[in-house]
């Protein structure tokens, strides 16, 4: 059997003939999730021996990393505006850049005690369920074309406690059974409707790094023939779900932005905005159903 300090020079060396960019760092979090041992425990105890069986568990973990399989999707967590979310192949790994279009709902919600929120293409459920954990007396629903994302999310709303305020429901955007309840004379509206849709152009996946391409559910990245499909398709219904005054809120590629603004500024939202990522880039687009006032000017 090796030691902790063997283990993990071994599982460094794995990812670093493969490739993999913070081999390292990787090696080393295979290592935590395997053994249980934080790193504080290693630097005291470095020769101590691993456990057989958790030996074998990181060897062959850092096997599937260097065959470029998704770091969280081997430990299954990974982190999204401070909370840990449960993550696997059923589900897009919740990014960071995507933090600035949790962060932009939260600025305007901010002031409304008990928001509803509708999460189109909700995915693991990080939006949605990050936004309720900053409301406590907020609600909301998660729509997802896939049964398997939407039992991922189910299990982060339990994992964060929020379950009975956030409901998830099977829908391929508004033609699912819920919506079809309630497009008659009384309608649901919200708050907000958010969303970070598929978004890649089709011929563009073949071009995303193994990590993606391989990984992802490609029906989670794929935006159609211009990338633009999905924006297209939620802002033809999105205002009969939004209350008045309410927002709607996209993730947008680094090119996007100026066409899902148009998109919105054709169906008659306002105050629509660009806003940039912290590397300067595109990434949210947001816009505002029309109140009566401004429906009246």
């Amino acid at each position: 059997m090796r030691t902790l300090e063997e283990l993990l020079r071994k599982g460094t060396a794995i990812l670093n003939e493969a490739g993999i960019e913070e081999a390292r760092l990787d090696a080393w979090l295979l290592l935590e999730y395997t053994t249980g041992k934080n790193r504080a425990y290693y630097y005291a105890h470095p020769d101590e021996q691993a456990e057989s069986d958790a030996e074998r568990a990181y060897l062959e973990l850092c096997a599937q990393r260097a065959g470029h399989r998704p770091l969280q999707h081997l430990t299954h967590s990974a982190w999204f505006m401070g909370h840990e979310f449960y993550v696997d192949h059923r589900v897009l790994i919740p990014r960071q850049d995507t933090e600035i279009l949790a962060e932009e709902a939260l600025r305007l919600l901010k002031g409304l005690e008990e928001p509803e929120i509708l999460d189109m293409c909700t995915g693991s459920g990080c939006l949605l369920l990050s936004i309720l954990m900053e409301f406590p007396g907020g609600k909301g629903v998660g729509a997802d074309i896939s049964p398997e994302a939407l039992e991922v999310a189910e299990e982060n709303a339990r994992r964060l406690a929020v379950e009975k305020r956030a409901s998830f429901v099977e829908s391929d955007l508004f033609s699912g059974e819920y919506f079809q309840q309630n497009s008659g004379k009384k309608i649901q509206e919200y708050d907000m409707l958010i969303s970070n849709p598929p978004y890649i152009p089709t011929d563009e996946i073949q071009k995303l790094m193994e990590e993606v391409r391989l990984h992802d559910p490609a029906a989670a990245l794929d935006g159609k023939e211009d990338g633009l499909y999905f924006y297209r398709r939620i802002t033809e219904k999105a205002a009969e779900y939004l209350k008045p005054g309410g927002w709607l809120l996209y993730e947008t590629g680094w090119n996007q932005g100026p066409d899902v603004a148009e998109i919105l500024k054709k169906a008659g939202f306002v105050h629509v905005e660009i806003r940039k990522d912290l590397a300067g880039l595109d990434r949210v687009v947001l816009g505002r159903k029309s109140n009566q006032e401004e429906q009246h000017v």
